[in-house]
């Protein structure tokens, strides 16, 4: 027996991985065994069963899986989406993305426990740069940052990209997306080189540098530029597109419009962080805490002093919501932001669901986080999610992302339309 796999040695992250096996007996059982070790050594693995047909092929694309593995019926990604760490709490991420992750598979066979023989074996690399993807570190002024430029003569449109809480400078979603054609600045903000090692406060000047640096380089297209943010990093997004100028379209995964966790500091104006209330974090028998009720509501008493006036953005806003958000309510926000939009005669933000999806939404095929360490809480936390629901959900919020950029910072519609 051996592998098939389409593209054959090395795709990119975000790109489907068609897998098949060919040479067995007709209808002979086999188990398939995918595993991907993280830069720090850890262990991901995911495994499937399933029957070979009366040709002795086995095409996920076609065959389902059976019952027994990580995950059953038609799921040509399954292998991917559903791998999951040997080690509790612990999340996939990339950290160098100069060089790929090394998927390994294996075909045993049987449908044992323990795996039979070994039948056949293949490795594949999933790859973060495209060929001529420039990657530029920033250190000019404050900002401290990575730069992704698209191949070719430019000038792309730009974005800067933030994540949240995690703090240093996470490359892979900038990266991923600068293989899509635009121009992006991967901005730390904490706890990265000689910038502040905590979540204290933050001065909206250092992200200003960051969007005037993006504004002024040849190679990015103006006249405005993008902004993209997860979780904290979305609501520094929101307070960016609220006071500095230049910004067209902003786009935010799961992020609050409230300011959370530290305090926002710009010129006179300062922006308290939203109270929180440690009593109504729930502990599970896991010991896996569920922080979901734990912030206070934007909307009453001094609480409201958070939350971001958004109403002066002169941009376009998408918000990415996952419906199973165990972090924090991140519809509630969407909704509330699109109500005060609107009451200030502003475009009606476009909202986009995932029943399903939890907090972590990442780009296609990063297996899902149920729970991991919360560096603010000091132990594990739920992020919610279903895993399948959540991968398609990755799947479409990053077509809508591309979209939504596209749209407004070139002008071009791209006629992609929600399939969820």
């Amino acid at each position: 027996p051996s592998i098939r796999l389409s593209p054959a040695v090395r795709s990119l992250f975000d790109e489907p991985l068609a897998i098949a096996v060919q040479g067995l007996g007709p209808r002979q059982r086999v188990t398939l065994r995918t595993s991907l070790r993280d830069e720090t050594g850890e262990l991901f693995q995911a495994t499937a069963r399933y029957q070979a047909g009366d040709d002795g092929q086995v095409d996920l694309a076609r065959c389902p899986a059976l019952p027994g593995g990580s995950f059953a019926g038609l799921e040509p990604m399954g292998l991917l989406w559903a791998l999951q760490p040997q080690k509790p709490f612990w999340r996939l991420v990339k950290r160098d993305v100069q060089s790929p992750f090394l998927l390994q598979l294996e075909v045993f066979e049987g449908h044992a426990e323990r795996p039979g023989r070994l039948l056949a074996q293949a490795q594949h690399e999933r790859a973060f740069l495209r060929d001529g993807v420039r990657r530029v570190p920033v250190r000019e002024g404050r900002i401290r940052a990575t730069l992704f430029l698209p191949p070719g003569s430019g000038p792309f449109p730009g974005i800067i990209d933030l994540y949240g809480t995690g703090g240093g400078l996470p490359e892979y979603r900038a990266c991923l997306l600068a293989n899509h054609g635009f121009a992006v600045l991967a901005l730390a903000f904490y706890s990265y080189e000689d910038l502040p090692k905590r979540m204290k406060e933050f001065h909206l000047e250092y992200f200003e540098e960051a969007v005037n640096y993006m504004l002024q380089h040849t190679q990015v297209k103006g006249p405005g530029i993008g902004l993209l943010g997860h979780s904290k990093g979305g609501d520094l997004c929101v307070s960016m597109a609220s006071f500095l100028k230049g910004i067209t379209a902003t786009a935010l995964i799961n992020g609050s419009v409230a300011n959370v966790g530290a305090v926002l500091h710009y010129k006179d104006i300062t922006i308290p962080p939203l109270g929180v209330n440690l009593k109504r974090i729930k502990i599970g028998k896991s010991g896996i805490a569920d922080i979901i009720d734990a912030l206070n509501n934007p909307l009453e008493g001094p609480d409201q002093q958070s939350f971001i006036p958004l109403e002066k953005a002169e941009c376009c806003f998408l918000f990415i919501v996952g419906q199973d958000d165990h972090n924090w309510k991140s519809e509630f926000f969407a909704v509330e932001g699109s109500k005060r939009l609107q009451a200030h005669g502003k475009e009606k933000p476009e909202i986009v669901c995932y029943p399903g999806a939890g907090h972590y939404i990442e780009p296609p095929f990063f297996p899902m986080c149920a729970a991991s360490m919360h560096l603010l809480v000091g132990k594990p936390v739920m992020w919610g999610g279903e895993p399948k629901a959540h991968c398609e959900a990755q799947i479409d919020a990053w077509q809508q992302i591309q979209a939504f950029f596209r749209k407004h910072l070139t002008g071009k519609p791209s006629g992609t339309s929600s399939k969820l």
